[in-house]
């Protein structure tokens, strides 16, 4: 019997790389795991002991580079939420609350993200 693959080679080379450039999130309890034919999973939020709350399978690199810098804006957004002693996070509030130099800031790391990734905006 044949194992279906659920990625092409190609693909997962690209989400590997996407795994890759966003590797600081998981200082955030975020994880980007290869799992083989079956593509990329995203685990999130670990709490003892029953582990991550939360699973996203990815098999296309352009929907997971896209998933992987909205939680990276978010991430940022909660600690400008936080420094600017908002309680209710909305995250476009937040965002438009910044300055338009943290809002470019901001914008060009998401460039400097797909720049590692070799994804092409």
């Amino acid at each position: 019997m044949e194992k279906k693959k659920y990625i092409s080679d190609e693909e997962r080379e690209k989400c590997r790389r996407v795994a890759e450039a966003f590797v600081e999130l998981e200082d955030v309890d975020i994880v980007v795991v290869d799992v083989g034919r079956y593509g990329f999973v995203k685990l999130q939020y670990y709490t003892p002991p029953t582990g991550f709350e939360n699973d996203f399978t990815f098999t296309d690199s352009r929907e997971l580079f896209e998933d992987l810098y909205e939680e990276w804006l978010h991430t940022q957004l909660i600690v400008f939420a936080g420094e600017m002693s908002i309680q209710d996070i909305d995250y476009d509030s937040v965002f438009k609350q910044l300055s338009e130099g943290k809002q470019k800031e901001l914008e060009e790391r998401k460039e400097d993200f797909a720049e590692k990734a070799g994804i092409a905006l």
